[in-house]
């Protein structure tokens, strides 16, 4: 049996493998049940779901009458800079301790993130990135501290957090 979209085959297998990889690491928490919801219920729901979705993805693929869909080539830049962002993000937000790197805070991580993924773009320009980054910045400031009232860091050095 030969598949006819090799874009959707690879989709779907990455869909199951990372859907797994969910439904396996809520498993280190709680689960609880539908009457009483644990922290692990909803990433293990959500892993079946992807893992299902990405099977039947996979199958699609080999049933599709269009003409063969194949994989050109990876957009490596776009791949990158998203990834990077993304640990960036992480590691501003919380921190790294391991090797004495401290937390910088919503604000910070939040301009990292849009700037480094900005460069996903070719061309893209640091001034939009930054008038985006503010533009979430302030949302996100207003949404989880203002409206929200939640307690953790912002900007560490600058308010005595």
């Amino acid at each position: 049996m030969q598949f006819r979209s090799q874009k959707d085959f690879v989709s779907g297998l990455l869909f199951t493998a990372v859907g797994i990889a969910f439904a396996v690491g809520a498993t280190n928490f709680d689960i609880g049940g539908a009457a009483r919801m644990g922290p692990g219920y909803f990433p293990l729901l959500l892993g079946i779901v992807l893992a299902l979705l990405g099977v039947l993805v996979t199958l699609q693929s080999f049933r599709r009458s269009a003409a063969q869909d194949k994989i050109d080539n990876i957009a490596w830049r776009p791949l990158v800079f998203i990834l990077l962002a993304n640990l960036a993000f992480g590691v501003l937000l919380v921190g790294l301790p391991s090797v004495g790197l401290p937390h910088f805070g919503l604000i910070v991580a939040i301009y990292a993130l849009v700037i480094i993924s900005g460069y996903a773009r070719p061309n893209s320009s640091l001034k939009e990135s930054v008038v985006l980054a503010t533009i979430l910045a302030v949302g996100s400031y207003v949404a989880f501290v203002y409206a929200l009232n939640l307690q953790f860091p912002v900007l560490p050095w600058f308010l005595g957090q």
